[in-house]
């Protein structure tokens, strides 16, 4: 542990190299592309000059805790503390602030661990400080649901979540693409990625919960504004979505996996069709929408996304790398800008808690990765 906190203070500014690796077992990405040459934009069509990246900083101010077991999503409970779900475990650990004492508070019943399913995504509901409930995206024998259950941390540990209450069920499952990132937007309704399980034509099918950004209630139910009254689904077209963030403009971005060309940033708006599988990237086509950023897949694979200090942070799994992608409005004011390239391995979550501190949890555990000693780790970051 004192090699680990030796780290603490670590300032890290590197370019856009490609990340190496051998083989893995098939899971969000293990498909050959090459890295998009040294010096160019990620998004830069071949042989078109790029802009120059922003000039951005990222320092590692301190690890906070580390031997987490396959963790995929953080959530900030009031006062700082932080709760991680165990993907493959199914449960859910409180992280004191700031000595990263690790509290496991219970598990969620039902949860059916495989490939890329398990217990997924976590947010804390709008009106916590009185209701005190958790929501949980996760992976049953025969679908992927959301549920939310009250915390109690009064009682034993391990005891303190109550039963879980389904708002959602009957998204489609598989043992790859399950999406599953959940979060709750500015308007107070909770927002979901999901993913089309590997069968392409349910991103296309509107009466289908996969390949979609679904918009609901905190009940789980369909909300004026979506394109159609009756339905969750809010925006089609999506291979694999984990990752959601608001910007100050209140405007929802959504990273997504591609398949062989691009992964993309996309800004989301009810009703659109982001093209999967009809078309992946930037392909200029009529009734789709293109992504603001596209990536090759070695350099990215992108799961939780943030925003802070004008900027969406983008955590890379087979990148092993933290992207900065400034933004003016409703376009890129730079070129995105890459950090902490294979220091920590391949990232999952990135979770902004106010001006310009972050927490960035690694994801080395989840049978894709090569894990080191202490993995998996949740890191403190200052960002600008």
């Amino acid at each position: 542990m004192t090699a680990l906190w030796a780290a603490a203070a670590l300032l890290v500014a590197t370019g856009c190299s490609s990340a190496g690796g051998g083989p893995r077992p098939p899971r969000e990405r293990d498909r050959g592309a090459a890295s998009s040459p040294a010096g160019s934009s990620p998004d830069a069509a071949p042989g078109k000059p790029s802009a120059p990246p922003a000039k951005g900083s990222v320092e590692v101010v301190s690890p906070l805790t580390e031997g987490l077991n396959s963790p995929w999503s953080l959530a900030a409970l009031p006062g700082g503390d932080l709760l991680v779900s165990s993907r493959d475990k199914g449960t859910i650990t409180r992280v004191s602030v700031p000595d990263g004492r690790k509290t496991t508070i219970g598990s969620v019943p039902g949860v059916a661990p495989a490939g890329e399913g398990g217990l997924l995504g976590i947010a804390l509901s709008p009106s916590y400080a009185s209701d005190h409930l958790v929501y949980a995206y996760f992976t049953t024998a025969s679908d992927n649901r959301i549920a939310r259950m009250r915390y109690d941390g009064k009682k034993p540990a391990g005891q303190q979540l109550g039963a879980p209450d389904t708002v959602l069920r009957g998204i489609p499952k598989g043992t790859i693409h399950n999406g599953g990132r959940i979060a709750f937007g500015p308007d107070g309704m909770l927002y979901a990625g999901t993913g089309e399980t590997g069968d392409k034509g349910l991103a296309q099918d509107r009466k289908s919960l996969g390949g979609k950004i679904l918009r609901m209630t905190p009940d789980g139910r369909p909300v004026h504004g979506n394109p159609e009254g009756d339905s969750v689904v809010y925006s089609i077209g999506h291979r694999d979505v984990q990752g959601l963030a608001w910007d100050s403009g209140k405007r929802l971005w959504a990273s997504e996996f591609g398949q062989n060309d691009w992964d993309e940033l996309n800004l989301i708006e009810p009703g659109k069709n982001y093209g999967w599988p009809l078309v992946e990237g930037k392909a200029g086509k009529p009734g789709f929408v293109d992504p603001v950023v596209q990536w090759k897949p070695s350099v990215a694979s992108p799961s939780g996304i943030a925003y802070a200090e004008g900027c969406i942070w983008v955590a890379a799994l087979r990148g092993q790398r933290l992207w900065r992608v400034p933004l003016a409005g409703r376009e890129l004011a730079a070129a995105p800008e890459a950090f902490l390239q294979e220091k920590y391995g391949r990232l999952r979550t990135v979770l902004s808690v106010g001006g310009d501190k972050m927490w960035l949890l690694t994801n080395n555990t989840d049978g894709r990765g090569t894990p080191k000693p202490g993995d998996d780790k949740i890191l403190q970051l200052k960002v600008s």
